[in-house]
């Protein structure tokens, strides 16, 4: 069913008996072409450029839950591409590009707003780097606005310019930046998959894999064998958890990032506002709640829920930056699970065993990676070559010394 103006007229005036589910949900074959561990964002998108680009059908992706239930539903929805290395840079924008015509591209309303991004500056060295930022975003082919204070002002009044500890000297914008409804991401991609062919099979957890001489023939799962010749892992904060069943041990550590939002409010922020100095970042929702975050949680954990010390910090990065948010009642707050990399950057990459690939470590940045990350990933899976802009996301890049550190913070994953 193709999705259309058109279509919800007609059945609007018909009392909307024709709608029919979005995707199937069919029982696992005993034996597929490429499995597919993981139905969040990325492994639904992966499925579907295998369907969509490369023309595979014979596809499952496995979800221990329901689709939607992990990391894609639980973030901040933020999408950008103001990187600045070239193991990043180009890669996000290329994803940046994807988000601009992925509705039309699978007809699903995700509700892609490309309401800006603004990244604060409070000190003179902030300044410099924010222009070489700007720069390679500009020879990547990205879009990229240096700001001073006194734009800021007049376009922002309610920021705390004259913080003692945090001065507002100016921002980098890139207008091409803003937000999407998550889970409306998770839904398009499952049907544009599902319509291609792919069994996305729920509730169906991967208890371990059938290696055979070094090579990956398959998994084993809560519904029993299922023979791949080909097996891509991506289940973001289960990382580790996973691979370790395939005898791997990864350089990813999992951590809680909480996320939340305010009462709905009448319009007051025209995009998004990162607060780096401070690590807080706030957008405002189209019903109107102020969705913010902040910090990862200082210990690991799998525990997709918060605890009232983040809170507190979080809290307190909001008001140094902008004081009225003190006004607002907090609704709610939830907890994603992120698999933070030593060096902040992610793999897209063939593990040592044949037929296992993984695709994890993004930290803060998977959901606006999530076109990027699936195309990329079914390049790898379908001609086991890198696609040219993730030929940097090596697993092996530590013992090789090619860090992609965009931070400059060395392997400190709670610092990226």
């Amino acid at each position: 069913m193709r999705y259309s103006a058109l279509k919800i007229l007609r059945e609007g005036l018909t009392g909307n008996k024709g709608w029919t589910p979005a995707w199937r949900d069919p029982e696992p074959k005993p034996e597929y072409d490429i499995v597919i561990i993981g139905g969040g964002g990325h492994g639904l998108a992966t499925a579907y450029y295998l369907a969509k680009e490369f023309g595979l059908r014979n596809i499952a992706v496995l979800e221990k839950g329901w689709i939607g239930s992990g990391n894609v539903g639980r973030n901040t929805t933020i999408i950008r591409s103001n990187y600045l290395l070239p193991g990043n840079e180009p890669f996000y924008e290329m994803s940046l590009k994807l988000w601009e015509g992925l509705e039309q591209d699978f007809n699903y309303n995700a509700m892609v707003s490309q309401r800006s991004i603004l990244n604060l500056i409070h000190s003179d060295a902030q300044r410099d780097a924010f222009v070489r930022r700007a720069n390679a975003m500009f020879l990547a082919g990205a879009d990229a606005e240096l700001a001073d204070a006194d734009q800021l002002r007049a376009e922002l009044p309610f920021l705390d310019f004259d913080n003692a500890r945090f001065p507002i000297k100016g921002g980098l914008y890139q207008r091409r930046g803003g937000t999407v409804r998550h889970d409306a991401v998770a839904w398009g991609y499952a049907r544009g998959a599902d319509a291609r062919g792919v069994d996305i099979i729920q509730n169906c957890e991967v208890t371990g894999f059938d290696i055979e001489n070094g090579k990956c023939r398959g998994v084993e799962t809560t519904r029993g064998a299922i023979r791949a010749r080909k097996v891509g892992v991506c289940v973001a904060g289960s990382s580790g958890r996973v691979m370790a069943l395939a005898g791997m041990r990864l350089p990813i550590e999992s951590h809680v990032l909480q996320a939340f939002v305010t009462e709905g409010l009448k319009p007051v922020l025209p995009g998004v506002i990162t607060f780096g100095a401070g690590h807080f970042y706030v957008s405002q929702s189209d019903k109107g709640g102020l969705v913010f975050g902040g910090d990862i949680d200082g210990y690991n954990s799998y525990a997709q829920r918060g605890n009232l010390p983040v809170v507190e910090d979080v809290a307190e990065g909001g008001m140094a930056i902008m004081p009225m948010i003190g006004r607002a009642r907090l609704l709610r707050s939830w907890g994603g699970i992120m698999d933070m990399s030593m060096d902040g950057s992610p793999f897209i990459d063939r593990t040592h065993i044949d037929g296992l690939y993984f695709n994890g470590g993004w930290c803060y940045g998977g959901f606006k990676a999530t076109p990027a990350s699936g195309l990329c990933y079914a390049h790898l899976l379908a001609k086991d070559a890198p696609h040219p802009v993730a030929t940097e996301m090596r697993l092996d890049r530590f013992a090789r010394g090619h860090l992609i550190d965009e931070k400059g913070m060395g392997n400190q994953p709670n610092l990226h």
